[in-house]
């Protein structure tokens, strides 16, 4: 069962995915909160696997609770996914940037919450990745391009090629079969990548391949 918690300062929202997501027979909504320090308290209390968190929150908003979970030692099987809007893109790099699984706009269709549900609790892929690679390239872009750092050097060549695959949002399968391989051995090597970098999952791994350099911010098609 996955164990999910809603965090949204509109009670008709979180009472439309609480009844989307409780319809399902391997995920329960525990808790709810109607702003961010409530989230980062359920969260605390329930260890839930998953947390969907709304960007605008009174008292604190979704960023700062996303930072709050995912810093905290004892919550470090919860994920986050982030709720937002489109004009709310920079909140969603930040996001991501602090350890969020990946994000959902807010009028996503029910089978793509429920999926996202299940994907970010098993850890290994991003939500909506054609639009999170397309505000992570974006965002990186505006930044001075840093050197790698002592973790990026310590990976492999191999390491390299498939951390650059999963920031172009390739499946492991995907993977596995572009650099002809099993698909054990590219989660083997995603997993390794994430241990050398530090990567909480697979959104970071995005991230620091985009903030690296390892791939170019815009190349991708929207």
């Amino acid at each position: 069962m996955i164990r999910t918690v809603l965090a949204d300062d509109q009670t008709l929202v979180r009472a439309g995915f609480r009844s989307i997501l409780n319809d399902e027979d391997d995920i329960e909504v525990v808790g709810e909160a109607a702003n961010g320090a409530e989230a980062v308290a359920r969260a605390r209390e329930l260890r839930p696997d998953v947390v969907l968190m709304d960007i605008r929150m009174p008292e604190l908003d979704g960023l700062e609770a996303t930072r709050k979970i995912v810093t905290d030692p004892r919550l470090d099987e919860v994920k986050v996914i982030i709720l937002t809007t489109f004009d709310l893109d920079d909140y969603v790099y930040g996001a991501l940037r602090a350890g969020a699984s990946g994000f959902l706009v807010k009028d996503t269709e029910p089978a793509e919450l429920i999926h996202a549900v299940r994907v970010v609790s098993r850890g290994d892929a991003l939500i909506a990745p054609s639009v999170t690679r397309r505000l992570i390239a974006e965002f990186a872009g505006r930044v001075k391009r840093p050197e790698p750092g002592p973790r990026l050097n310590a990976l492999t060549e191999r390491e390299r090629e498939v951390m650059a695959l999963v920031a172009a949002g390739l499946s492991n399968d995907e993977i596995a079969a572009k650099l002809v391989l099993s698909p054990a051995t590219a989660k083997t090597h995603v997993s390794r990548i994430m241990t050398k970098v530090g990567a909480r999952d697979r959104a970071q791994i995005v991230v620091l391949a985009y903030e690296a350099g390892m791939i170019t911010p815009g190349w991708l098609t929207p």
